[in-house]
This record gives structure tokens, sequence and C-alpha cells, in this order.
């Protein structure tokens, strides 16, 4: 059984998250610029076995497309140009940023390690990944 490689997409950089092999949990991977993106992708790929890829889906609170959408639809289809074969999930990113500030509050980071950027992409994409999971609990991959 592979990996499953959560993301969430922003503009500048992007949260990247990982199940271990048997898929009991997700842990957050270093947090890269979504330009090159793909080439860590490509390169992870080449050391571990990854089954899917989660995609987090930005919906607003009516459930339509956010205005993100316009920037992650055209990284979705990247994605499926440069991994064809590659199951690619959606899944509702809705309030994985807040949700991802007040776990960190809870941890008890001080306040300037919880405004670091990169380290609220990374524990959004450990959500989403988490949520997934979830989800996907009982469904073959």
């Amino acid at each position: 059984m592979g990996r499953v490689i959560a993301i969430d997409y922003g503009r500048k950089r992007s949260g990247v998250a990982v199940t271990d092999p048997l898929r009991i949990c997700a842990t957050g991977l270093p947090t890269v610029r979504s330009c090159d993106l793909i080439d860590f992708l490509r390169s992870y790929m080449e050391a571990e076995t990854v089954d899917c890829i989660v995609v987090g889906l930005p919906l607003t609170m009516r459930g339509e497309p956010s205005e993100s959408s316009r920037y992650i639809e055209p990284f979705i289809r990247q994605l499926h140009n440069s991994f064809p074969e590659m199951r690619i999930d959606r899944i509702d990113e809705r309030f994985t940023s807040a949700i991802a500030h007040k776990e960190m509050a809870l941890a008890g980071l001080k306040k300037k390690k919880r405004e670091e950027k990169a380290l609220a992409d990374k524990t959004a994409a450990v959500l989403i990944l988490t949520d997934w999971l979830n989800s996907a609990a009982n469904a073959p991959v």
C-alpha cells in the first residue's frame, strides 16, 4: 500500500503532508514554493510509493468554488498532466487555515511561531489529509 500526499495549495507556497505507509496518520512535510511543487512531488515519488494525491478544494460557505479556485484549477491540470496515472482527489478545505491557527495556539506555540505562514500551511495540509483519511477510511485506493 502506498502513501497519500495532501496539498494545501497557495499562490506563493504550498503546505504538503503525507501518510505513513499504513495510512494511519498524517505528517507535515516541508512547505514548498508553489512554482517548485511539481518537481518536489516528482522527487518525492521517486523515493516513496504514492497511490493518491489529495488537493484541498476551496469552497465558499454556499459550497461554490471560491476566488482561490481560479489559480488552483490550473495547478490541478498541471498535476494531471505531470502524473497522468495518479489518482487525484479533492476535499473541502473550508476552515483549515483557521483550524490550523487554533491548533497551533492549543499546542502552546508562541504568537510569533503561530504567525509563520509556512507552519500554518503545513498544518493545514495535515488537516486536509486527516479529513481525507477519516472520509476514506473504508474506501479502497
